[in-house]
């Protein structure tokens, strides 16, 4: 790969990691002043940053592991997501879901940062228990007033974009740069959302 393939590439990696940090900041004020249960879902997912880099982490990975996962992965996700908004939503109380989250991000990472393949099966298990998690803390935050069934597309919806953009840019890497740089760029991102799981559950403790 050529140096200013290369200089584009992290250009790519930066301003990807920029926009971590600012699509939570500009979109809080927006769901909490937000009267339609479309947008609130929409942006909910944007609020946090725990719930974002979980859900890019599951497009980074599922591209990681390729074929079956790459599409298995990021349609277990939501399905398993609308389920536990079910149950979120229904007011039963189940403990222990924000260290649930702060786990998912802390997993995740050191999944994409080693560069671990499990077996199917048992990845589409994983990525659905974390699934449950995220979406039982979307539930029990419908705003109130709003449709729970725009709420849940909309959240749906914006979980589809999160997945699309790890998966699309974890793959867009491996193929404008060479197999070590991008191994390389997936184990730095990794680690940083490892980073990241390591701080949301010190929080909790």
């Amino acid at each position: 790969m050529n140096t200013r393939s290369l200089k584009n590439l992290v250009k790519f990696a930066a301003l990807c990691g920029l926009s971590l940090f600012a699509l939570p900041a500009s979109a809080h004020v927006s769901v909490m002043h937000s009267v339609g249960g479309f947008q609130a879902g929409l942006l909910h997912p944007l609020t946090g940053l725990d719930h974002l880099l979980a859900m890019l982490a599951v497009g980074m990975w599922a591209a990681q592991n390729q074929r079956p996962a790459i599409w298995l992965l990021p349609l277990v996700f939501p399905l398993m997501m609308v389920a536990g908004a079910l149950v979120g939503m229904s007011g039963v109380l189940v403990p222990g879901i924000e260290a649930g989250i702060a786990a998912s991000v802390l997993i995740l990472g050191l999944l994409i940062a080693f560069m671990v393949r499990l077996p199917v099966a048992l990845s589409a298990c994983l990525v659905a228990v974390f699934a449950l998690a995220h979406g039982y803390a979307h539930g029990v935050e419908l705003p109130a007033g709003a449709s729970g069934a725009w709420f849940g597309t909309g959240f749906l919806l914006s979980t589809a974009l999160l997945h699309a953009t790890g998966l699309s840019a974890t793959l867009l890497a491996s193929r404008i740069a060479s197999r070590a740089v991008s191994l390389q760029l997936n184990r730095i991102l990794g680690a940083g959302i490892a980073f990241a799981g390591i701080y949301f559950v010190g929080v909790l403790a």
